[in-house]
């Protein structure tokens, strides 16, 4: 038995809820009532308090006869509109070919998509699952790893997992993700001795030796890139000394740095790298690491396959696979079973104007109704 759920509908509904993130409420609410009726069970949680949460996420399970459990993961937050917008961005509008509003990419267009293309899908050919949090476009800490605390604690356990991101580039279908690059934010803070210009010897200038260390770090190179990915790379993303007096020799010195890294790297190991130039120049320097992910590969296989076969099926597009980007939530997904991600074209992610063509909208939804009956059969 099947029903149906027109994704254009869906993805309207889910726009005109404001939710920058971290999201709760009324998005959420406008999910459920489309799941519910399909027969899914849904549960809902708010975890996490300020300054990174309250973040609501949602598990919605539908079980059938089959032996395969299929999980689709995503998020409902948005990053705000910013001004500028030519119509209201949480106020949807389709003008000509194309569906206007914050999130119609990235990734409201590519819920509602799947959630038509479940509602499309024999109960009895498999178990469905959405995995959808609140919290993917800020910290990332009460969302997707409080999901998967969740279900490991019911047990709940895909058998491979798609995630709904907009990986399209030039056209629908282009390109699928199956791994991306670790993520490290590094802070270097070099102490000193605050003193006057013209007596040097009476104070210790911090800024000669944070230059020195970034000049030895900016000589690092990490690797050369491997099969599927792309090389490491360290960049400076902040300068700071806060010294607004010009005869003034400072007390510290800070900077910071960012490393994408692939899977021929650790966080940690990074930083540990870099706790050790730092100290070579100055052992009093103080390093602090925060790890966004580590990098990760789903080797090309059945999942992807079958992803590509159902793409090429519907656009004559067949995708190539990639690592390129940012981080995504599959950093934290991947650990629970084989994870890609696919979805709408990302020209106008996170921009004013954000639009999907509706053509795609609904293309999609039969690219993933394609994945789903290959993945039961």
């Amino acid at each position: 038995m099947t029903t149906m759920t027109d994704p254009l509908e869906l993805a309207q509904a889910l726009i005109a809820a404001p939710s920058v993130t971290p999201a709760t409420g009324a998005v959420f609410d406008a999910l459920e009532a489309a799941l519910a009726p399909l027969g899914f069970t849904v549960e809902r949680f708010i975890d996490g308090i300020e300054p990174d949460g309250p973040v609501e996420n949602l598990l919605a399970v539908r079980r059938g006869s089959g032996p395969v459990h299929f999980g689709f993961a995503g998020h409902l937050d948005v990053v705000p509109p910013g001004v500028g917008w030519t119509g209201d961005a949480f106020a949807p509008e389709i003008r000509g070919d194309f569906l206007y509003g914050r999130g119609a990419v990235d990734m409201k267009g590519s819920i509602a998509a799947f959630v038509a293309a479940a509602a499309a899908t024999p109960v009895e050919a498999g178990t469905i699952s959405l995995i959808i949090t609140g919290d993917e476009e800020g910290p990332a800490i009460f969302g997707t790893r409080a999901l998967m605390e969740h279900m490991d604690a019911r047990g709940i356990r895909p058998d491979m997992i798609v995630v709904g991101e907009p990986t399209s580039v030039s056209r629908l279908g282009d390109i699928v993700k199956i791994g991306r690059r670790g993520s490290v934010n590094i802070w270097i803070d070099v102490p000193g001795t605050q003193g006057h210009v013209a007596y040097p010897h009476l104070a210790d200038n911090p800024i000669p030796k944070l230059v020195k260390i970034l000049s030895e770090i900016d000589s690092v190179s990490l690797d050369a890139g491997t099969d599927w990915f792309q090389p490491s790379n360290i960049e400076f993303t902040d300068i700071e000394v806060g010294n607004g007096a010009t005869n003034v020799i400072p007390a510290s010195a800070r900077a910071r740095l960012s490393i994408r890294f692939n899977d021929r790297h650790r966080g940690a190991d990074l930083v540990a790298m870099v706790e050790r130039i730092a100290q070579d120049v100055e052992p009093n320097a103080k390093v602090v690491g925060k790890v966004s992910g580590e990098a990760f590969l789903t080797p090309p296989g059945d999942l992807s396959a079958l992803v590509a076969e159902a793409i090429h099926a519907e656009t004559d597009v067949m995708p190539d696979m990639s690592t390129t980007g940012g981080t995504s939530d599959a950093r934290f997904l991947h650990a629970l079973c084989p994870v890609v991600e696919f979805g709408l074209t990302n020209a106008t992610m996170h921009k004013l104007d954000e639009a999907v063509a509706v053509a795609d909208i609904r293309t999609l939804t039969a690219i993933y109704r394609g994945i789903l009956m290959r993945a039961f059969l």
